[in-house]
């Protein structure tokens, strides 16, 4: 995922080794790429860099905080157990799991997601208090998640194939330089008919996502912060912040740390270890 997409690819991203933010980067663009003059192939292009910057890390796990801030300022706070399996299929998603360890209201919790290219993805919602798996119908992934501002197909990874692509602009985005690239979901049941995505000329990361709703109004801005690098390789950004502009809402991910390499296999992303999960 390109996810948290599971998004997450819309939450596979990368980093620097030392693990500091970096100083003004000097803009160079990629060797290669098609030049303005046909928006489309550059669009393409740079996604597919992106891509393929997170490719070969396996397995992987991480603690995750979800911060919910309502209008008023108020907060509260969630603990999760997030695990990703990299498919070595190219012509399909990654999986991903998410459990909820904290508060005991929502402990137990747990969303499986299979991404696909093709086809509709698949997810799975265990919920502890009924004892039952349900499975998240394509006509519902546009729905919020567990009340935060992130939908369920947000957390589905962002491969490359499931949208088309057109360059619109390149410019400043805080102390780097991004490409601006418009992509429109090639998936049906989306809730959104297009997102505006940044993406730096420097490592090729995500830096922020403006996503549109069906009538083509600004809904969500995700934010990308904090990027750490992991074993010289893989980028992955310490904390999300996804803003609802219409609710005035915001949902912040925050990782404490990622491992790799852990020896998760596909066992570990079925719908029977949704209920051991907890």
């Amino acid at each position: 995922m390109n996810h948290i997409s599971g998004y997450v690819r819309f939450l596979a991203l990368g980093f620097l080794a030392a693990a500091l933010l970096r100083g003004p980067a000097v803009w160079a663009e990629a060797p290669g790429l098609p030049g303005a003059n046909d928006a489309a192939a550059r669009g393409l292009a740079i996604a597919k860099i992106n891509d393929e910057r997170d490719k070969g890390w396996g397995d992987a796990r991480a603690d995750m905080k979800m911060v919910l801030t309502n209008a008023s300022g108020e907060t509260s706070q969630r603990e999760l157990d997030f695990m990703m399996l990299e498919n070595p299929d190219p012509n399909d998603g990654n999986w991903s799991l998410m459990t909820f360890d904290r508060p005991r209201d929502i402990e137990g919790t747990a969303l499986l997601t299979y991404s696909h290219i093709k086809d509709a993805d698949d997810q799975w919602l265990y919920l502890p208090t009924i004892k039952r798996v349900k499975r998240i119908s394509s006509s519902n992934r546009a729905g919020p998640f567990v009340g935060s501002e992130f939908a369920f197909e947000d957390f589905s990874t962002q491969q490359l194939g499931k949208f088309s692509y057109n360059w619109l602009r390149d410019e400043p985005c805080a102390e780097l330089t991004c490409h601006v690239v418009e992509r429109t979901p090639r998936y049906e049941d989306s809730g959104y008919s297009r997102e505006l995505v940044w993406i730096d000329t420097t490592d090729y990361q995500f830096r922020k996502i403006d996503y549109y709703d069906r009538k083509n109004a600004l809904l969500k801005t995700l934010t990308f912060k904090a990027y750490k690098l992991y074993e010289d390789k893989y980028w992955r950004p310490l904390e999300l912040d996804m803003v609802n502009h219409g609710n005035g809402k915001t949902t912040a991910l925050i990782w404490t740390e990622y491992k790799f390499h852990t020896g998760l296999t596909r066992d570990d992303f079925t719908t029977a270890s949704l209920e051991r999960a907890r």
